[in-house]
């Protein structure tokens, strides 16, 4: 009962998070999160081959293959929102 309980929270968070996830300009993402590192990894394009990358004052990392818009990188991710 416990782990259907769990799921059914799981369910509901992806739902939660679809509107969001539809106002990307991607269809398909590839989402790693690194529970030790605290750094979720978000790439559009597998596999990724960033050439170029940016470093935001927020903690966010843009990756790049030449001017197209690869990945990002989100540091201590668990601290937002």
């Amino acid at each position: 009962m416990e782990e259907q309980i769990i799921q059914e929270k799981n369910i509901e968070t992806v739902v939660e998070a679809a509107p969001y996830l539809l106002k990307f300009p991607y269809r398909k993402m590839w989402i790693d999160y690194d529970k030790e590192a605290d750094v979720l990894y978000i790439n559009f394009k597998r596999p990724q081959k960033a050439t170029d990358s940016e470093m935001m004052e927020n903690g966010i990392l843009l990756r790049y293959r030449e001017k197209e818009l690869v990945g990002i990188t989100i540091l201590d991710a668990s601290k937002r929102g």
